[in-house]
């Protein structure tokens, strides 16, 4: 029920009880009023929308927009240096996520087939594979070493590489300026270098794959000749991106989350048939992606307010999968919960393309480093773990653990 709070001025973003839970702030919010004006920076007033019921409603609204050119994308926490918006941005070709119907299912429908859970099957055994390889790789090395460095990062990493046919050989490239893009307090000019390098590199890389096309999604994308060079490079981007920050944070920050929570790490080394259960509730726990914006197309009801036409929306998934409403005592790590229904991949037309890659690489993952490292902690004490507080994808910079034994 609607209760009068005071109306936020930018979102709350610091995780203060742990890193793991939402800020205290949105939790009061969320407990009081779950769809809430937010006031912008800029003095503007738009929406915070935090309750589950009230999120998964609106992603699968589509007259909530994605469409970035609509309206003023009004920074939601403060930045310093980070200009605000005046003008709306132009749409970017091929960037399907700031797309709305039918422009968006026109190319979501070109990759549908690239990413069905039976290929993904079919790719679990070698995605195995890579990742032991990458464990033989870290059990030679000499502990402490960093966990993100040495294992969250090339593991998805190697294998986006593969599927699209990106060079592996060329990951510093592709990692150092996505990490640069994802960085909040920047300047325009700074993340749109970043984007240029990133979006240079793979045009070179989709025109000579339609000059020479190779058994991958790029080039399977780069036989169509309706997909311009500059849609194949946004798609690119746009996988590229998503498939290698995404899990390498969610491996990073789940085992951080895990080597925190020792009775439930015990309970997934006890029984390892509880790994697919713990990937959902890891995902729904820890909800890396967070912050997604919507824009309303017309006036609509949500959660008992009415946003009116032409407000900017800010929805906190995090909130949402932190919502007592929906999983009961949600601020605990359960590995026996079915967190099923979390909304860490979104919900409606925009749900994430590659979730089913995401959740094997997941499983491959945290099953070969448990297997192999059965003495796996901390090299640090956790407060000093250097979190991604900076940066729009969660997680931690580096993880330094060690290790007294490994096994086979």
């Amino acid at each position: 029920m609607r209760q009068t709070v005071p109306v936020p001025h930018g979102l709350p973003m610091d995780r203060d009880a742990n890193p793991f839970d939402p800020p205290r702030a949105l939790t009061r919010l969320r407990a009081a009023r779950p769809v809430s004006p937010l006031v912008f920076p800029d003095g503007h007033e738009g929406w915070l929308v935090t309750g589950y019921e009230a999120v998964r409603q609106l992603m699968a609204d589509t007259r909530f927009s994605s469409r970035l050119d609509l309206g003023v994308v009004h920074v939601p926490y403060e930045t310093p240096g980070m200009p605000v918006p005046t003008e709306p941005s132009p749409q970017i070709p091929g960037v399907f996520i700031a797309m709305d119907p039918p422009d968006h299912t026109r190319l979501r429908r070109r990759l549908t087939g690239a990413f069905t859970v039976k290929r993904m099957k079919q790719l679990e055994e070698h995605i195995v594979e890579v990742t032991e390889r990458q464990l033989d790789a870290m059990a030679r090395l000499a502990p402490p070493v960093d966990l993100v460095r040495e294992f969250a990062l090339p593991v998805p990493s190697l294998v986006i590489c593969e599927l699209l046919g990106v060079p592996y050989e060329d990951r510093d490239t592709f990692q150092n300026n996505s990490a640069k893009f994802l960085v909040k307090e920047q300047t325009l000019e700074e993340k749109m270098a970043a984007y240029g390098a990133l979006t240079t590199y793979l045009a070179e890389l989709v025109t000579s794959k339609r000059a020479a096309p190779g058994e991958d999604i790029l080039s399977d994308l780069a036989r169509h000749d309706d997909l311009t060079v500059e849609e194949l490079t946004g798609i690119a981007f746009l996988l590229l991106l998503a498939g290698h920050e995404t899990t390498a944070n969610m491996l990073a920050l789940g085992t951080f989350a895990l080597l925190e929570h020792p009775d439930q790490l015990a309970e997934l080394r006890a029984d390892p048939d509880l790994l697919p259960d713990a990937v959902e509730e890891l995902l729904r726990y820890l909800a890396v992606g967070d912050v997604f914006y919507r824009y309303a197309t017309e006036d609509i009801e949500l959660g008992g307010e009415t946003i009116g036409k032409g407000s900017t929306v800010v929805v906190s998934l995090l909130a949402a999968n932190h919502d007592p409403r929906r999983f009961e005592h949600p601020d605990t790590l359960d590995v026996h919960r079915k967190a099923r229904g979390h909304l860490s991949f979104g919900h409606g037309v925009h749900q994430c393309l590659g979730q089913q890659l995401a959740r094997v690489e997941m499983r491959a993952g945290f099953a070969g480093l448990l297997r192999r490292f059965p003495t796996l902690e901390l090299a640090i004490p956790a407060n000093e773990v250097k979190l991604r507080t900076d940066m729009n994808i969660y997680g931690v910079h580096e993880l330094p653990v060690t290790w007294t034994e490994t096994a086979g």
